[in-house]
């Protein structure tokens, strides 16, 4: 496995515990419809958090947050769109961003709630 799909790998990893810990269900885990894949889907309360997961080995060339593309975006909607409509959930929605990068010979993990799209 590439170098950076492993640390892809870590990066989800480090989400779903980082998430379990400050209360969050996993209700799913890498979704895909069509050409979008959701990282992860987790209920906290009464919200629906759909969760990208951006991790990077430095932050010389921007934050991981930074990669998250308008294309990607339109990509995440759609699915949720589908996923939702699949499940037949009436539940508030919520896109957030976990950025994860290595500092010394650590992880700084960042959660950003709300991060680019609401319903």
């Amino acid at each position: 496995m590439a170098e950076h799909n492993e640390l892809g790998k870590l990066g989800e990893e480090m989400a779903l515990e980082f998430l379990r810990k400050n209360g969050y269900e996993i209700v799913e885990t890498n979704w895909t419809f069509q050409k979008a894949e959701i990282d992860i889907i987790a209920k906290n309360g009464n919200v629906l958090a759909i969760i990208e997961v951006k991790t990077r080995s430095s932050i010389e060339f921007g934050l991981p947050q930074d990669f998250v593309k308008p294309k990607k975006i339109q990509l995440l909607v759609k699915a949720v769109d589908a996923y939702v409509t699949e499940k037949n959930l009436d539940i508030e929605v919520r896109f957030d961003i976990i950025a994860i990068h290595k500092e010394g010979k650590s992880f700084v993990i960042e959660h950003l709630t709300d991060a680019f799209y609401h319903f």
